[in-house]
């Protein structure tokens, strides 16, 4: 038996050669019942409006058939495939400070835990339904932490979520779109700044530098404590905003780093020109993503139709993409990636794209500076 310690995790970026992942599982997810956070996250006119319980069971199915799917091309590829494990999501949580009815899932790991370099950061959550969800994938962190001796695991501080977490009467403030705009333009979050919040997919890794989004799932107390928490090995984390989303939770389908140099950006959330600064000064190509191939996401789904450029980078030169996304397909193209289609709008309403269901574990490569020009007070 080989027992020679293993490097398992190492990834600094979003980009170089991807050598194992973590893919999602739709398995037992649920709509979940109402709470300060979801219902600020569904959309005005969804669905979802008023009811919660598990998702139909053909389109688990239909989600599970895709995941599968992209998991034999990712395997094809040469990429090691792990899985999280699904718990009971259909049972009530309750704590000291809150209870809800029910959970959401676990097939968007993105969500809850974040690579950088040799740790592996488990986030706060900011839905009271996603407070257990750590422990779908507890058993592989578990696992790997034994393997590799130089493996960092991390947990920040859990959050209580009592009513103090979020501000009353938001939605009573927030009635119409517009409405929303006029919020999230003013950073008036649904978050207070009692505790630290941030999910995980609120991080754009680039090297020694960290992009995080101040909105709905990240408040200003949770970019603080990433920033005390990576400062002693040298990682910057950079606070940004992008006027234009009603619905600001997680940065990668605003905001999408492809390559050095390069970056993708929503054109209804553009960067800010105090924020710009920093691509610009240091000769990075801000892009702005095609436009959508659909007009509206499928049935019971969280996600606006800016998914399409939730994408995930195989190497620096390869690209998964949503398959039915020609438009984004041939912007990749002309900017020199090879593109991969994946089926995966089924998949969309289990929370979010191809980027969101997966967590790179392990990506060769090293920390690299691409930020050499820093912006101060950014």
């Amino acid at each position: 038996m080989d027992t020679k310690p293993q490097t398992i995790v190492n990834c600094w970026n979003e980009w170089d050669p991807l050598k194992r992942v973590i893919v999602g599982v739709p398995d037992g997810c649920m709509i979940p019942p109402s709470e300060p956070a979801v219902e600020c996250k569904v959309p005005i006119d969804s669905d979802m409006k008023g009811s919660w319980g598990p998702r139909p069971a053909d389109t688990v199915e239909k989600a599970r058939a895709q995941l599968e799917y992209f998991v034999s091309v990712l395997e094809k590829r040469g990429v090691e495939v792990h899985r999280p494990v699904p718990i009971n999501f259909n049972q009530a949580v309750k704590t000291p400070d809150f209870e809800t009815q029910a959970m959401f899932g676990c097939c968007v790991p993105r969500d809850t835990l974040a690579p950088v370099g040799n740790e592996l950061l488990e986030a706060t959550m900011s839905y009271r339904c996603r407070w257990f969800e750590y422990l779908c994938t507890r058993p592989l962190i578990e696992k790997w932490y034994k393997m590799d001796p130089n493996m960092r695991w991390e947990a920040a501080p859990k959050p209580r979520l009592t009513d103090r977490t979020y501000k009353a009467g938001y939605l009573s403030r927030a009635m119409t779109i517009e409405d929303r705009l006029k919020l999230t333009e003013a950073k008036d979050f649904v978050t207070t700044e009692e505790e630290p919040v941030f999910d995980a997919a609120e991080l754009g890794r680039c090297g020694k530098d960290i992009i995080v989004q101040h909105g709905f799932t990240a408040n200003l107390a949770g970019i603080d404590w990433l920033r005390r928490h990576f400062a002693d090995r040298g990682i910057r984390v950079h606070k940004m905003n992008f006027p234009g989303d009603p619905y600001p939770c997680h940065i990668d389908a605003t905001l999408v780093p492809l390559r050095p140099g390069l970056v993708l950006n929503n054109p209804t959330r553009r960067l800010l020109p105090e924020h710009k600064v920093l691509f610009d000064k240091n000769d990075w190509e801000v892009v702005i993503a095609a436009q959508p191939m659909h007009k509206s996401p499928p049935p019971l789904c969280y996600s606006t139709v800016w998914v399409s450029m939730n994408v995930f980078m195989l190497d620096p030169k390869t690209v998964f993409c949503e398959a039915s996304e020609t438009n984004q397909h041939e912007q990749f193209d002309k900017l020199g990636f090879e593109v991969i289609p994946i089926p995966f709008r089924d998949v969309y309403p289990f929370g979010g794209g191809l980027h969101c269901a997966t967590v790179d574990i392990y990506r060769e490569g090293k920390c690299e500076d691409y930020f050499p020009v820093q912006v101060p007070g950014l």
